[in-house]
């Protein structure tokens, strides 16, 4: 496996991203293109979303977040032409360190109950599917 380097999001970054979320995920709503969802996110803990840097090329990402009493996963992507490399999992490790360093004790995410490649891929790090009904409320009906 490649040792590929895990760092903190650069504004230069932008445009890879945005490229890679659009690969990894074709199907999302508006609300979580990158255009919506990375500004949100470089206004609260910015230092908290992550890239996979080959050489000056973006080829992955994770988000994660800490509200104080649990962390959160979100937007972890490889590109198709990088996986099965280890970048997967050096982010999910990279984005486990930054939480842990802030005192978080759980991780959540959520993944869809129809990608079960993605959820085994959590598995087997570690992740195990609990008991819980995931409700959601949108308070917007799209994004600003």
């Amino acid at each position: 496996m490649t040792e590929i380097p895990i760092r903190a999001y650069r504004a230069e970054d932008f445009a890879a991203v945005d490229a890679l979320w659009r690969e990894a995920f074709p199907d999302d709503p508006p609300w979580n293109a990158a255009a919506v969802s990375i500004p949100a996110k470089l206004a609260v803990q910015p230092e908290l979303l992550l890239v996979a840097d080959d050489g000056g090329q973006v080829v992955g990402t994770i988000m994660a977040g800490y509200d104080g009493h649990r962390g959160w996963l979100y937007a972890a992507a490889v590109r198709a032409s990088h996986q099965r490399r280890g970048i997967g999992t050096a982010l999910v490790r990279a984005a486990e360190e930054r939480l842990r360093a802030r005192g978080c004790h759980k991780i959540n995410l959520q993944v869809r109950a129809s990608n079960r490649a993605v959820a085994a891929f959590y598995q087997g790090l570690g992740y195990a599917p609990e008991e819980r009904l995931s409700l959601g409320k949108r308070l917007r009906a799209t994004p600003e």
